[in-house]
C-alpha cells in the first residue's frame, strides 16, 4: 500500500481508521490499541527522508497494522487455549454513551458501529484462520484491493483472493437481519421475563436451539461451557436471578444492536448481546470479564453519590452469573 509526501500531522488523522481495522481483526480493544501504537512507533522510527518518500502514510500504516494484527492473531490462538472458559470479543457501548475516565472508553468511541462489529459477526470471524480473517476483513469490509492485501500477507493477490473466498464460506448463510424494532422488542421481552423470573415466557421467547455463551475470563463467575437449548437457558437465567438480588438490568445497544447491561452500585458488571432470528432469540453472548468492560465504566462522585451520567447507565445480567 503506497503513495505522496506527507508530514507528521497527516498520520495523526489515520488513527481512527487503523483502530477500526484492528478491532475487526482482533476483537480486542487493548490489543487493537497496542497494534496501532506499534505501527506508529515503526513509522516514527523511519528516517525522515524515508517517510518523505512514502506517498501514502495512511496506506503504509494500514499495511503495518495489518501485519502486526496477523502476528497477534497467530499467537492469540495459543493464548486462548489457556483462557478460562469461552473467549468473546470486547463488547462496544454506544458512542458517547459511556462514562469517561478510561483510555479504552475513548478508544471505543472511535469505532464505527455497523454489521461488521456485531457480536454475531465477530464470533464468526473467530472461526477463520489469521490469514483468512485479514484477507476477508480488509477486502470485504474495508474494500482494499487484493494487490494491497498481498503486501500485508506476503502472498500473491490471487492467493489473497482465495483466502477471502475460503473465509466467506465460513460465514453461515442466514436470513436477512431482523428489523431493528423486532430485535428491540425481543430483547425487551426477554428482560421483562427475566426480571419476572418467568421460565415459561423465557422458553417461548428463545429459539428451541438457542445457545448462550459466557465470558468471565476466570476472573468472575460464568458458565465455562455454552448452555444449549431454551429449556436449559431459561431456568439457568431464573436461578441466577435468585442468587443475584439488587442488580439493575437496562436495555442498551451492544456493538450497535439491542442488548442488555447490568450494573451494581453504579458499576457495569455484565454486558449481554443477542442475535434475533424470526422474532426469537437464537444466541446470547454474555461478557462478564471486568477487563473487557472498561469502556462501560461509569464515574462516581467523591462523596459516593451517583452523578447524572451514572443514573443513565445500566445494571443486571451479572444476572447471568454462575
Amino acid at each position: 500500500m503506497g503513495a505522496a509526501t506527507a508530514g507528521t500531522d497527516e498520520t495523526a488523522g489515520e488513527r481512527g481508521q487503523l483502530i477500526n481495522v484492528a478491532y475487526r481483526l482482533l476483537g480486542s480493544l487493548a490489543e487493537s490499541e497496542d497494534a496501532v501504537q506499534e505501527a506508529y512507533a515503526r513509522w516514527y522510527a523511519l528516517p525522515r527522508s524515508r517517510r518523505d518518500e512514502i506517498v501514502s502514510p495512511g496506506a503504509w500504516l494500514t499495511t503495518v497494522t495489518g501485519r502486526i494484527c496477523l502476528d497477534v492473531l497467530g499467537s492469540a490462538r495459543v493464548r486462548r487455549e489457556r483462557y478460562v472458559g469461552a473467549w468473546l470479543p470486547d463488547p462496544l457501548p454506544e458512542p458517547g454513551g459511556r462514562g469517561r475516565g478510561t483510555d479504552l472508553a475513548d478508544l471505543a468511541d472511535q469505532i464505527v458501529l455497523d454489521e461488521s462489529v456485531t457480536m454475531a459477526f465477530l464470533v464468526v470471524l473467530e472461526t477463520m484462520t489469521p490469514a483468512e480473517r485479514v484477507s476477508f476483513v480488509l477486502h470485504d469490509v474495508f474494500r482494499y484491493p487484493f494487490a494491497e492485501i498481498a503486501d500485508v500477507l506476503g502472498r500473491t493477490p490471487a492467493a489473497c483472493k482465495q483466502l477471502a473466498s475460503s473465509a466467506r464460506r465460513r460465514v453461515p448463510a442466514a436470513p436477512a437481519p431482523a428489523p431493528a424494532d423486532t430485535r428491540t422488542d425481543a430483547v425487551r421481552r426477554v428482560k421483562e421475563a427475566w426480571e419476572n423470573k418467568d421460565i415459561a415466557a423465557l422458553v417461548d421467547l428463545l429459539d428451541p436451539a438457542a445457545l448462550m455463551t459466557a465470558d468471565g475470563g476466570g476472573l468472575v463467575g460464568a458458565a465455562l461451557r455454552p448452555i444449549e437449548g431454551a429449556a436449559r437457558i431459561a431456568p439457568y437465567m431464573v436461578a441466577i436471578a435468585d442468587r443475584a438480588p439488587g442488580l439493575e438490568l437496562l436495555e442498551r445497544p451492544v456493538n450497535g444492536v439491542p442488548g442488555l447491561v447490568a450494573r451494581r452500585d453504579g458499576a457495569v458488571v455484565t454486558v449481554a448481546a443477542f442475535d434475533v432470528a424470526e422474532g426469537r432469540v437464537a444466541r446470547i453472548w454474555v461478557v462478564r470479564n471486568p477487563e473487557k468492560l472498561q469502556p462501560w465504566a461509569t464515574r462516581r462522585g467523591v462523596d459516593e453519590g451517583v452523578d447524572e451520567e451514572v443514573q443513565d447507565i445500566p445494571r443486571p445480567l451479572t444476572a447471568l452469573d454462575h
